[in-house]
């Protein structure tokens, strides 16, 4: 599988997780869009791109379960959770239920929401390690209140690695009136994702991560019934516009003129080069990978696992608890001198070594971290056992 990605040969890739990496048969049809764009740009925006578009939606809405006509095509999460942010129309003390393990640029977010409106973003603690899904369950609901109105999920959680139980939240939170907005960006392509299942209210997820599709291709999902009152995050041609569709919806952000979205337009072949190369094979591979190291690194740095090692929590990444308060310097130091790209995250007062595996990974790779870091904890104090 190595030969299909243009990873440098003389790094040691353990960064999946981070931005992905794009097979070449998928570049190459990335390039050939932009190359047909730029050849006659008027009648590909006009003409072909609507085009395209629809075949890149239908393909991806098979994929993900849900229809064409629910979601629309953005560079990335961020974007799709500022989108959802202006909508919202919180209250002063109307409360956001999160987790203490989001991704750093959505705690950002929310805090600049709050700030603005007057909620509050309640980023509930879930106690490492996870002994059970009934534990971080019942960690979780323990933040909400009677204020509580949004709740804001990691499907898979970015520093720690970790998959959480979205499917039972979302249910109880729709017993509970409560708006559902899910962070999937690691889930498409990694483990199995059925948005008419799920039924969140709002859902993210990227492409250019586990999917292998160029850089800056993701979805916003959003339910039926709450789509006419989502604002576009940039007001361009569909609103109020001169030719309306049946849909204000998909008037309001899919069309915001001169722009290069040739990596979503990349979609059909992006399924079709998963499909043709049994990549769920791939993947169930990897993810054994995962669990059969998991341990090892654990005992060689002096630290127990944060959950169960079991596919319920874990998928083609985990995060390796590390004693370190040095933690960029030995980011950097893999790198410059062991030539392994791998990070090393803080959260809540922790460090954690995240390894990422997929089809063009090896055990030999997982190999050179291990040896690496029997090293430095041998001729440097950088790590603490």
């Amino acid at each position: 599988m190595k030969a299909f990605f243009q990873i440098d040969d003389s790094i040691t890739f353990l960064n999946h997780g981070s931005f992905g990496s794009c097979p070449k048969p998928i570049f190459e049809e990335y390039i050939r869009f932009q190359i047909e764009l730029e050849s006659e740009p008027v009648s590909f925006i006009q003409i072909k791109q609507p085009k395209y578009l629809k075949a890149a939606k239908t393909a991806l809405a098979k994929h993900i379960h849900c229809n064409e006509r629910d979601f629309f095509f953005i560079p990335n999460p961020t974007v799709a959770i500022n989108t959802v942010m202006r909508s919202l129309n919180l209250q002063p003390g109307d409360e956001i239920l999160a987790t203490n393990h989001e991704y750093g640029a959505m705690v950002r977010t929310w805090n600049f929401y709050c700030k603005k409106s007057g909620a509050k973003y309640i980023r509930q603690n879930i106690t490492l390690p996870v002994q059970s899904k009934e534990q971080l369950l019942e960690e979780f609901w323990k933040g909400y209140t009677s204020k509580t109105k949004v709740i804001f999920l990691n499907h898979f959680s970015s520093a720690t690695a970790l998959i959480f139980p979205v499917k039972e939240i979302c249910d109880k939170a729709k017993e509970l009136g409560l708006i559902t907005i899910i962070d999937g960006a690691h889930v498409p392509g990694h483990i199995d994702l059925n948005i008419s299942e799920l039924n969140p209210d709002y859902y993210t997820g990227t492409l250019h991560k586990w999917m292998l599709a160029p850089k800056g291709s993701t979805f916003l999902y959003v339910r039926k019934e709450l789509q006419d009152s989502l604002d576009p995050l940039v007001v361009s041609w569909g609103y109020e516009s001169l030719a309306p569709s049946d849909s204000q919806f998909l008037d309001y952000h899919e069309y915001q003129g001169t722009n290069d979205i040739a990596q979503y337009l990349c979609t059909p072949k992006v399924i079709e080069f998963l499909e043709e190369n049994n990549w769920k094979e791939v993947s169930k591979n990897s993810k054994q990978i995962v669990l059969e190291n998991y341990k090892r690194f654990c005992d060689l740095l002096g630290t127990q696992p944060i959950c169960p090692v079991t596919d319920e929590f874990l998928g083609q990444m985990a995060s390796v608890p590390v004693k370190t308060d040095r933690s960029a310097e030995l980011k950097t130091l893999l790198y410059d001198k062991y030539k392994i790209q791998v990070p090393v995250m803080p959260l809540n007062d922790n460090i954690y070594i995240r390894y990422s595996i997929n089809g063009y990974n090896s055990q030999e790779d997982l190999d050179k971290l291990y040896i690496a870091l029997e090293e430095i904890i041998a001729t440097t104090d950088l790590i603490k056992k």
